[in-house]
């Protein structure tokens, strides 16, 4: 993994691949390459460089006269092999005419490799892709067209990919592959695409054509020819409604803090159509009365931001349907041994909707008969495609790899999912009705709360001279404070945790020194003496103490913190929503202090397609 583009058509293909690539670097990666053909048959023309694009790859262009009409490039996050030069991608083949680029991993490569090796094959790197172009190889010289040669390797091949394909000798002709990792095709007059995601294509289309499982498209610069199982069909194209302008920073100095403060504007888009005043329309979810009624237990899964999302959520879900609800890590649920059956319910939830181990639960969950329904942003992903019924978040593009508008995103569209459920099941203590009157509202106090963040940097300020730092809270403010450690810890490289307040006593005070941070979110009612406590606990110990809170008058908050930050919260349920926005921010604000990069932090990708 993690990033394919590939053109044919009547263009420069270098400065095409260059830009596409720079759209998906927020997808994380640590080398790139290209692979570019002429029309002539001439060999092909490879560069590929260790490092970002603009310190490597793209002087290597510069300084070569490239042309070509045709070609496939690529961003790697390494996973077999160190990041350098000769593991990027392209991969070629003995003759150097045939050329690859691949996201995902090809499990059985190393039998492949010491039968290649064996028949003489020479491998020049240390990553799975490079047996690719040499099994096609073997195809081509047995007198294989291209195609055929790709379709018999695909064949031996165990893992997940998205390929994307050259030869030198077929000059207009490129080849994608899909199984169990994303690709589309982009259709224009001046040529057709591939590529990983969306945004590579937007400033040259928005009809695509999304690849399912098993998909090999032929792509020239007038055509595109799909082919399945049951042979060649008819590609269906979808119309993306994105502007390209949301893939641009637009002035601000990141995409992170663009995405934090167009919040207020997913909100809106997510909840338009879906909700009038205390209505709410979910025709998508096709559960009834009497299925809701025989369910026995519901899962939310998700991996990171999704997962927390998951986990603010369960407790609406819970009050509603009045059966468990369990929120779940879905690397360690695919793994476990759930009882589940058609009357669990499994509420998938993906930024992106082709996370690996969620789609895998996904699948297991369908070979039990449960009921699924995805929650995602991307219109025609894997996880939308599978799952029984599908909600789109509506938050557009998000380029930055720390999930901020599409986390509230989804939580947005989780809340308005219980109380849909809520209402179809006959909420008679009306509590679906309590938390969709605010909603139309909502958008509007973000703005407000975005419009002054003075206080939110001085916190940041604080916090970015440590090394460490700590989130407390209780129920619902306990999942905003695992979101906001998350945040921190991803793009300003500080260690931080969450903790259940009221575990501190269990351990977690060894840790509080004189001076430490200490990050507490109080807004729920209920628990609000019980965390005046276990505050005054981490302030008996010297800590440095910053309140979230929704009551910023309280004399008791100015008594014990250092500093506080004030959230609207029209009612308890929604706080999370608010806290989120601030402690995106304290985690932008000290990742600048820092001087670290925040929209591509080290070692991250946005969207996780393998293991």
């Amino acid at each position: 993994m993690c990033g394919i583009v590939g053109y044919v058509g009547v263009n420069d293909a270098s400065d095409i691949l260059l830009e596409g690539l720079k759209r998906l670097e927020y997808r994380g990666y640590d080398s790139a390459g290209v692979a570019l053909c002429t029309s002539n048959c001439d060999p092909i023309r490879i560069f590929k460089k260790k490092g970002m694009i603009e310190e490597g790859l793209e002087t290597s262009l510069r300084g070569s006269h490239t042309g070509g009409v045709l070609g496939i490039g690529h961003t790697r996050w390494a996973t077999h092999g160190a990041p350098s030069d000769d593991n990027a991608h392209p991969h070629c083949d003995c003759s150097g005419e045939i050329a690859v680029v691949h996201n995902g991993i090809i499990e059985n490569h190393r039998a492949l490799r010491g039968r290649l090796e064996d028949a003489g094959h020479i491998f020049t790197s240390e990553v799975d892709t490079e047996v690719i172009p040499h099994l096609i190889e073997e195809y081509r010289e047995g007198g294989d067209d291209l195609l055929q040669a790709v379709q018999r390797t695909v064949d031996q091949l165990e893992g997940a990919y998205a390929l994307a394909v050259v030869d030198a000798r077929t000059p207009g002709l490129m080849i994608g592959v899909r199984k169990d990792s994303p690709l589309i095709v982009g259709l224009s007059d001046e040529g057709n695409f591939l590529a990983s995601d969306v945004p590579a294509v937007l400033p040259h289309t928005r009809d695509i054509v999304i690849l399912e499982d098993g998909d090999i498209a032929v792509l020239g610069e007038d055509e595109v020819q799909l082919y399945r199982d049951s042979g060649r069909v008819e590609p269906e194209v979808t119309h993306i409604d994105w502007d390209p302008m949301e893939a641009k920073r637009d002035g601000y100095p990141h995409f992170m803090l663009k995405e934090i403060e167009e919040q207020p504007a997913a909100w809106e888009a997510t909840l338009r159509e879906r909700l009038s005043g205390s209505s709410i329309s979910l025709p998508e979810v096709e559960l009834d009365r009497e299925a809701l009624d025989e369910l026995t237990q519901v899962y939310l899964v998700g991996c990171g931001t999704s997962y927390h999302a998951g986990m603010a959520a369960a407790p609406l879900f819970e009050r509603l349907l009045q059966v468990p609800v369990r929120p779940v890590i879905a690397s360690e649920f695919r793994y476990g041994k759930q009882c589940m059956d058609d009357r669990t319910l499994v509420i998938l939830i993906s930024q992106s909707g082709e996370t690996a181990d969620t789609l895998a639960c996904l699948r297991s969950a369908r070979e039990r008969a449960c009921p699924t329904i995805a929650i995602t942003n991307v219109v025609g992903s894997s996880m939308g495609r599978e799952c029984d019924s599908v909600l789109y978040t509506r938050a557009g593009p998000e380029i930055s790899v720390a999930s901020t508008k599409t986390y509230t995103a989804q939580l947005l569209l989780l809340y308005m999912l219980a109380c849909e459920l809520g209402v179809r099941r006959g909420d008679c203590e009306g509590i679906a009705g309590d938390v969709l009157r605010y909603l139309p509202d909502m958008a509007e106090m973000e703005r407000s709360l975005l419009r002054d963040v003075e206080e939110i940097k001085r916190v940041a300020g604080y916090v970015s001279g440590w090394e460490d730092a700590f989130f407390i809270g209780r129920g619902l403010d306990f999942a905003a404070a695992l979101e906001g450690q998350l945040k921190l810890k991803e793009i300003s490289y500080i260690h931080a945790e969450a903790y259940p307040a009221g575990e501190l006593k269990h351990g977690t005070l060894a840790l509080i020194e004189e001076g430490v941070p200490v990050i507490a979110v109080n807004t729920q009612d209920e628990l609000r003496g019980k965390m005046a406590s276990n505050i005054e606990e981490v302030r008996a110990r010297g800590a440095w103490l910053a309140l979230v809170t929704d009551q910023p008058d309280d004399d008791e908050a100015a008594e014990y913190a250092d500093m506080v930050i004030p959230v609207p919260s029209p009612a308890p349920e929604l706080a999370p929503f608010f806290v989120a926005a601030v402690l995106q921010l304290v985690a932008y604000y000290a990742a600048v202090m820092r001087d670290c990069p925040v929209d591509r932090p080290r070692n991250l990708a946005k969207s996780v397609t393998v293991e």
